[in-house]
């Protein structure tokens, strides 16, 4: 098995992330303490070479290769703290609250229906010592008018930012799409105008950003082939306005090519925090290895994203909601959660709506309208839809009497999703359907995707944020485009749903039950016409060693709640406060 992270997603324009399982990158030490030949040196401090052990966290998990580049701007591909430790954002995202912790921002209100006043933390600095102002967070959402940015969707409803002073900064919108807005104030960086003012668009989006300079508690201190060092500022403003700091001095993050190499580290004590799919967690967790999860029991880990079996609804029988109703009725997800993912996923409810989501799922309509594998079902709907075996080969023909063969992709390499893509292919030939699974390259797949051409895929990118509204904006998005690049694979056209988006986008996240009232009637689309088939809650994925660290998040006891994670866009989402809550381990 390989690790993988996703490439980071829009939400309109703007990222979230999606991480599975499986991926790779170039050839690893053994051990932190292995040299690193080469690599670039930053700022002035401790050898990376020669960290003191008790102040160092090893991680491991995100990257897949050498580090891209230093952007905070580029959310899927920036190397390893770039967004959340090094550059901030106005606020965090309790996903134990479920509400906007303020950061940057002290304080945050819409003062009328279309503007929002952000008043910010006085006394911040920039690590190049210049203070932090309302202009830098002026500049970077005007950053957005640029096309090419990944938030520039943003200025379709956003009027102005302003300066009203130096801690105060006036958004003003053409109309207030609160669902959208919230995640924005916790998923844009901040960076500051003295040095990126002038930069042309190609550099603003792709330049490497070698020397970044932020806001945030680490600073980069060097990288190499296999790893990007952080080192701890000791002049974070946060640590006298929040009364919080990080505990590790240094953070570490490597590059493994292998859930074996990841596997390996762990055990020989060579890293404190593994991000990676590991299968065999069961036998780790009870075993005498130092180690912990979330959970000291199946699923073992928080959900992170659902992954989905997506139709291409322009295709026939995929164009037929019978037929998507009788192939979900026919995929036996609990052989995936266990004899794929030994345990380590949970199967999806039929809204897939993430756990963190439940207070959203309208039970009646699931009770009514949902789906369950059931094989004499499966077979009950084709029939009664027209599809049967008529040369009697043990698979049904189209209604037409046209073979029906389906390729179900998934990339290849990606060896979870591989084996969940034969156990799909396996129990639809028990209803009568037949799916070849097909493992083409990632990027021919991202091309296939994207033009339309394929029958079915696994896909997971949505993940865990503010609201569902992320999660239906992908699913009902319109219109649909020739390149279908970010969001509904399925190509599913339904006016009255993205309707339902939209105004869902127009409701207050605090106002729980204009919420639900919206997103009961999205589920009863969702569930009557099955655009996406929802399979299993993917794993946010969290090995932890106490050799060095300890007080790592878990479910029961006094532990921090907040999950371990060093992904690109989670460390806003718990993961930089769990690092503020680990304590050295003496023994």
């Amino acid at each position: 098995m390989r690790n993988r992270a996703r490439k980071i997603i829009p939400l309109v324009a703007a990222g979230l992330l999606a991480v599975t399982a499986c991926s790779g990158g170039p050839s690893t030490p053994t051990g932190p303490a292995a040299t690193q030949g080469q690599g670039q040196s930053g700022p002035a401090g401790a050898d990376p070479n020669q960290l003191p052990r008790n102040e160092t966290l090893y991680t491991t998990g995100t990257q897949w290769g050498p580090p891209a580049n230093f952007n905070p701007i580029r959310e899927w591909d920036s190397a390893v703290g770039t967004k959340g430790l090094v550059y901030e954002t106005l606020f965090h995202y309790d996903t134990v609250a479920a509400k906007l912790t303020p950061w940057l921002a002290a304080s945050g209100s819409w003062t009328d229906d279309t503007t929002y006043e952000v008043k910010l933390r006085p006394g911040v600095k920039w690590s190049d010592g210049q203070p932090f102002t309302a202009k830098d967070v002026v500049f970077s959402f005007e950053l957005g008018k640029m096309e090419t940015i990944p938030y520039h969707h943003l200025w379709d409803w956003l009027k102005s930012v302003e300066a009203t002073d130096d801690q105060t900064v006036t958004f003003t919108f053409s109309k207030a799409n609160y669902q959208q807005w919230d995640f924005n104030l916790y998923s844009r960086s901040i960076v500051p105008e003295h040095i990126w003012k002038g930069r042309a668009e190609k550099e603003v989006l792709d330049g490497l950003n070698e020397n970044p300079v932020g806001t945030g508690a680490y600073k980069f201190m060097s990288k190499d082939q296999d790893r990007v060092v952080l080192q701890r500022r000791d002049d974070w403003w946060g640590k006298s306005t929040l009364n919080m700091e990080p505990k590790p001095r240094y953070i570490v993050d490597i590059a493994t090519p292998s859930n074996e190499v990841a596997m390996g580290l762990l055990l020989q004590k060579g890293l404190d925090l593994s991000n990676n799919f590991l299968p065999g967690v069961a036998n780790l967790v009870k075993g005498n290895f130092g180690l912990t999860t979330y959970y000291n029991e199946p699923p073992y880990m928080l959900s992170a994203n659902t992954a989905w079996l997506v139709p291409n609804t322009t295709k026939k029988p995929m164009d037929d909601p019978a037929f998507r109703k009788a192939l979900a009725s026919s995929i036996d997800v609990k052989k995936i959660v266990e004899g794929v993912y030994g345990n380590l996923v949970k199967a999806a409810s039929p809204t897939g709506l993430l756990p963190q989501w439940d207070k959203y799922v309208d039970q009646n309509v699931v009770s009514a309208s949902g789906f369950t594998f059931d094989t004499a079902k499966a077979k009950k709907l084709l029939a009664d839809a027209g599809y049967k075996d008529g040369d009697g080969d043990g698979y049904v023909e189209n209604k037409d009497g046209s073979k029906l063969s389906l390729s179900l992709i998934v990339p290849s390499g990606w060896t979870d999703w591989m084996e969940s893509a034969r156990s799909i292919a396996a129990s639809a030939k028990t209803a009568g359907i037949q799916i070849t699974p097909d493992f083409p390259d990632f990027n021919a797949l991202v091309e296939k995707r994207g033009k339309g051409d394929f029958d079915l895929l696994i896909n997971n990118e949505r993940q865990l944020s503010n609201s569902p509204y992320t999660y239906y904006e992908y699913l009902f998005q319109l219109p649909i485009q020739k390149q279908q690049n970010t969001v509904n694979f399925a190509r599913y056209e339904n006016k009255k749903a993205w309707d339902l988006v939209q105004q869902l986008d127009q409701v207050r996240t605090d106002d729980t039950a204009g919420m639900q009232k919206i997103i009961s009637q999205l589920q009863q689309i969702h569930l009557d016409d099955l655009p996406v088939i929802p399979l299993w809650y993917n794993g946010l994925w969290a090995q932890s060693s106490t050799s060095t660290w300890k007080n790592w998040p878990a479910a029961a006891g006094g532990a921090p709640k907040t999950p371990a994670v060093m992904w690109r866009n989670w460390i806003e989402l718990g993961g930089f406060e769990t690092l503020t809550q680990l304590q050295p381990n003496a023994s």
